[in-house]
C-alpha cells in the first residue's frame, strides 16, 4: 500500500494535546475543578471581614477619615460678660508669655515688644487671631475675638505701650 492511504491521512489531520482516553478524562476534570476553585476563593475572599481599603495602610483612620463630621454646632452663652484682658492673659496667655517659652515675648519685656508695638495694634491682633511661629490661633483658646484684643492691648501695654482697649460692639436694637 502507498503512504496517501485513507487511514492514515485521516490520523495526520487529527493531531493534538491529547492522545489517549485517559488525558481526555483528566482535562475534562481540570476544565471543570480549576474553575470551582476559583469560585471558592472570590467568595471567600468578598465575605471575609478584614479586606484592606484602596491606598489604606491604616484603615481605622481611613475609616475615621471618611465619616467626619461636616460641621459642628456650638452652643454658648451669648449674653455672657465678656473677660479682660488681665482675665485671658491669666487663663490662656500666661502660660507662654509669663516665661517666654518658644520664642514668645514676656510680659513686661520692654526690648522684646518694641519691634511688635511698632506694627500697630491690628497687626498684633491679627497675629494673636490666626497664630505666629509656635503659638496657634488664639494661643490655642476659645475666646471671642475682643477679648483676645483686650489681651493684647494688656500685654502690650505692660511692656510701655498707649493701645486703647478695643470697645464691645454696641447692641443691636430689635426691629419694631
Amino acid at each position: 500500500m502507498s503512504a496517501n492511504d485513507h487511514t492514515s491521512a485521516h490520523e495526520e489531520d487529527h493531531t493534538g494535546p491529547i492522545k489517549t482516553p485517559k488525558q481526555l478524562l483528566l482535562a475534562v476534570f481540570y476544565s471543570f475543578v480549576i474553575p470551582i476553585f476559583g469560585i471558592i476563593a472570590l467568595v471567600y475572599y468578598v465575605t471575609s471581614d478584614n479586606k484592606p481599603s484602596a491606598g489604606a495602610s491604616n484603615t481605622e483612620k481611613a475609616v475615621a477619615q471618611r465619616i467626619q463630621k461636616v460641621g459642628t454646632v456650638e452652643i454658648r452663652d451669648a449674653n455672657r460678660t465678656l473677660k479682660t484682658g488681665l482675665e485671658v492673659y491669666t487663663a490662656q496667655c500666661a502660660a507662654c508669655h509669663a516665661v517666654g517659652a518658644a520664642g514668645a515675648p514676656k510680659l513686661g519685656d520692654v526690648a522684646a515688644w518694641a519691634p511688635r508695638l511698632k506694627t500697630g495694634f491690628d497687626a498684633l491682633w491679627t497675629s494673636a487671631l490666626k497664630g505666629k511661629n509656635a503659638m496657634g490661633a488664639q494661643g490655642g483658646g476659645d475666646f471671642e475675638d475682643l477679648e483676645i484684643g483686650r489681651a493684647v492691648v494688656y500685654m502690650a501695654n505692660q511692656a510701655g505701650g498707649k493701645l486703647p482697649e478695643p470697645a464691645a460692639p454696641a447692641a443691636v436694637a430689635p426691629a419694631k
